[in-house]
């Protein structure tokens, strides 16, 4: 199989998951009059109450990036954040979704509120020597800003599945590794809000208008939630 029909194969599961767990597309709650992105994920149990039917949140874990530093879910609480997958040596899509990605995080580069964390699929290769280089050519400094994060690659396909992506060892495709080059938009409750292909630029571009719309019901929830 091609790389190029191995992507879509995971595009499609992507794209089905998210079809068929969205709590629809953007709206306003009654009495807001701020537009809302759908909530997306898996829902792990059945639910226990009528109110409960929201996607589990993306599990808790324990990554190490560019700079040798630990990060966790904690290190994006408070926060919205644009997560992806991708490897150093990837010949095919990783280039163009890095490039596309680029882009959404300088639109937003100013902005503490907006992180960004890629994860590596193939932790074997790239060390943190390696993913350093990689930011650094993409002209990233600062790693508190954008995240290039390694762990166990079952681990890491665990999490994928989790932001609904896909990636997977085939030898059958150049580089060895296949996945979907989507973008997922995630808040601080760590659900996922969104998910873009990376290699369409009109899909990057929602992205991008996407964001606002997220910080937008973040900032109103927040005085709900110091109560």
């Amino acid at each position: 199989m091609t790389n190029s029909f191995r992507r879509a194969g995971l595009l499609l599961a992507a794209a089905g998951a998210a079809l068929s767990l969205s709590l629809g597309g953007c709206s306003s709650e009654p009495n807001s009059s701020v537009e809302r992105l759908p909530v997306l994920g898996f829902k792990s149990a059945e639910p226990t109450s009528p109110s409960d039917t929201l996607p589990d949140p993306i599990p808790a874990f324990r990554l190490t990036n560019q700079d040798r530093q630990v990060i966790t879910n904690q290190t994006f609480a408070g926060k919205v954040y644009v997560t992806d997958f991708f490897f150093a040596t990837c010949p095919s899509i990783c280039p163009k979704m890095q490039s596309e990605l680029l882009r959404v995080y300088k639109a937003f580069e100013t902005n503490p509120d907006v992180l960004f964390l890629s994860h590596t699929i193939d932790p074997a290769h790239d060390s943190i020597p390696v993913l350093r280089d990689y930011a650094e050519r993409l002209g990233i400094n600062d790693a508190s800003r954008w995240h290039f994060a390694t762990a166990g690659r079952d681990s890491v396909f665990a999490l994928a599945k989790a932001y609904m992506t896909g990636a997977e060892v085939d030898a059958a495709v150049p580089g060895g590794f296949a996945h979907s080059g989507t973008f997922a938009l995630v808040d601080s409750q760590r659900r996922v809000r969104g998910v873009y292909d990376g290699m369409v630029p009109e899909q990057v571009d929602q992205l991008i208008k996407d964001i606002p719309v997220l910080l937008k019901e973040e900032a109103e929830a927040q005085p709900v939630a110091a109560k």
